[in-house]
């Protein structure tokens, strides 16, 4: 079925489905949210984790991120701090807060339900198993 929606489908760049932007503005934090779980990380950091481990799927442009960077932090569920890098320059980096940890919970309860829901409906594959990493 995935491929069909490949085929069809009018957001597919380089074979990989870009989802729109309405879907982005749901997906988007909660995997960001997740990506941080497993520790700090700098927005191109944020940026090339989000494009790689989604297979692209849920690629966004720094002027993408960083605005949602701002809205989390502005919630409570990140904080950032200037640091430098091996190479002496300034980058921010952002972790994860225990509020944001609580909303990443939740953000994975509702995810799941969301998946099932299609499932049954028949718009998504079943799963082989779902890993949170």
């Amino acid at each position: 079925m995935y491929d069909i929606l490949c085929r069809v489908s009018n957001n597919i760049k380089d074979g990989r489905v870009k989802i729109e932007s309405e879907l982005m503005r749901g997906a988007g934090p909660a995997a960001v949210l997740q990506l941080l779980a497993g520790g700090e990380m700098y927005g191109y950091q944020i940026v090339e984790a989000l494009t790689q481990r989604s297979q692209g799927v849920l690629e966004m442009g720094q002027s993408t991120l960083y605005p949602m960077l701002y809205n989390l932090e502005a919630k409570g569920y990140v904080v950032s701090e200037n640091k430098d890098a091996p190479n002496g320059r300034q980058r921010r980096y952002y972790r994860l807060t225990p509020t944001g940890l609580t909303r990443l919970e939740q953000d994975r309860v509702q995810w799941t339900a969301l998946v099932q829901g299609l499932q049954a409906l028949g718009l998504a594959p079943s799963p082989r198993g779902i890993a949170w990493a």
